[in-house]
């Protein structure tokens, strides 16, 4: 008789989980899945492409309904099967709408939530998150109504919504509390060349700003914005992208044992041997996650233990950041600022808008950043995920792999 698997989350990470897993073992488990919204698996890295009309949302459809009846996948989604209880003595999950499923196996992939500033004035219409097709659709919506838009949070989601609303032919201006664009991401020369190549796209800044409230029109709906200097900036749209937090609610309540997120061990397996945890909802040693690239390896890993091959273990690798704008190529990862011990290698070329950065600490190479031209970007991530000695090629190194006579 098959187990049955309960899977929590309809996202990424819970549905690559569950590819991998019919992969593997595809009648190992009686599969149940819920998801808070009204659709499919979808690709939310691709929401950005959606918003500057590069992609409609049935591009980025990963799993349609269809695919989840052709494996036999039992789907409850939509906003009345949240789920909003776990039994765990019982086993058994319970949905908004009274609909109860029993598990052997747990799989929760609830992801994260937008972190939302209570600024005064949070809550008035014209002010929305960065998260999900609501919120694209939302957007684009504003940009066939209203001109004026202010995205706050200069990391990487919140350029991508400031360039996807300028492609919608809206005057956008990204606010940033910090001087430098990407600050967790880029040293201050390769973010200035990214906010000269923005900016002359016709978006905004705003720098090392202070925002201080958000300004009725006194119909409850956003006028403008007012900041610690004085200043105000006229609004229609205002659209928060600072960041995220793991969603753990559901499983703090059900005695599950959380940190910043639900903690797992190498295995994605939760202090309750029967529940496993993946994606940006989890803690793995210390560590929360917010790209795509170790969810999927996070994935493949549970994936593994639930279909009881039980060898692979995860292990948290430096992820590269890159920003999903088309024709500005960036690339950063590991420690691109270094400190006393390590050595620093820069390549610049103010003509072609080129800026390499290596960080090089006991002859193995920790860092980079790379802007205009990263061509070389995957290799570096390569060495510096295998430690590899790289005295031997170091003169060539900042040129890429065939210049350095590997390839």
């Amino acid at each position: 008789m098959k187990k049955r698997l309960v899977v929590i989350g309809n996202g990424m990470a819970g549905m690559r989980t569950v590819e991998e897993l019919l992969t593997a073992k595809p009648d190992n488990y009686e599969i149940t899945v819920f998801g808070a919204e009204p659709y499919g698996n979808y690709n939310r890295i691709l929401l950005s492409s959606v918003l500057c009309g590069e992609k409609k949302i049935g591009d980025i459809v990963i799993n349609d309904r269809q695919w989840y009846t052709d494996n036999g996948i039992r789907l409850h989604a939509g906003a009345t099967k949240t789920v909003v209880r776990i039994d765990r003595a019982r086993k058994q999950v319970h949905a908004q709408d009274g609909t109860i499923a029993h598990y052997d196996r747990l799989l929760i992939a609830t992801g994260s939530t937008a972190v939302k500033p209570a600024l005064p004035g949070h809550d008035l219409a014209g002010v929305v998150s960065f998260r999900d097709i609501v919120d694209v659709e939302t957007m684009l919506a504003y940009s066939r109504s209203h001109r004026k838009a202010v995205v706050l949070g200069g990391g990487l989601l919140g350029l991508e919504a400031a360039n996807g609303l300028v492609q919608q032919g809206m005057d956008v201006t990204v606010i940033h509390n910090n001087e430098v664009l990407l600050n967790r991401q880029l040293d201050k020369p390769a973010a200035k060349l990214l906010q000269a190549a923005l900016a002359g796209r016709g978006i905004h800044f705003k720098m090392a700003a202070q925002t201080q409230a958000l300004l009725d029109d006194g119909q409850g709906h956003i006028r403008a914005v007012s900041f610690a200097d004085g200043s105000v900036l006229d609004c229609d749209l205002f659209v928060m992208a600072v960041g995220v937090r793991p969603n753990i609610a559901l499983a703090q309540q059900s005695g599950l044992y959380c940190e910043r997120g639900i903690v797992v061990n190498d295995t994605l397996q939760s202090y309750d041997p029967s529940i496993y945890a993946v994606g940006e909802c989890i803690q793995h040693r210390g560590d929360t996650f917010g790209l795509v690239a170790p969810l999927f390896e996070q994935a493949k890993v549970c994936a593994n233990h639930l279909g009881a091959h039980g060898v692979a273990q995860y292990i948290t690798l430096p992820t590269a950041t890159k920003l999903k704008v088309t024709g500005i190529n960036l690339f950063s990862v590991g420690d691109f600022i270094g400190d006393t011990h390590s050595e620093t290698i820069h390549f610049t070329d103010s003509a072609l808008g080129i800026y390499k950065k290596l960080v090089i600490k006991a002859d193995k190479l920790v860092g980079a950043v790379l802007y205009g031209d990263t061509a070389a970007g995957s290799w570096y991530q390569e060495l510096l995920e295998q430690g590899q000695d790289i005295a031997g090629i170091r003169d060539g190194l900042v040129f890429g792999k065939h210049y350095a006579g590997v390839g």
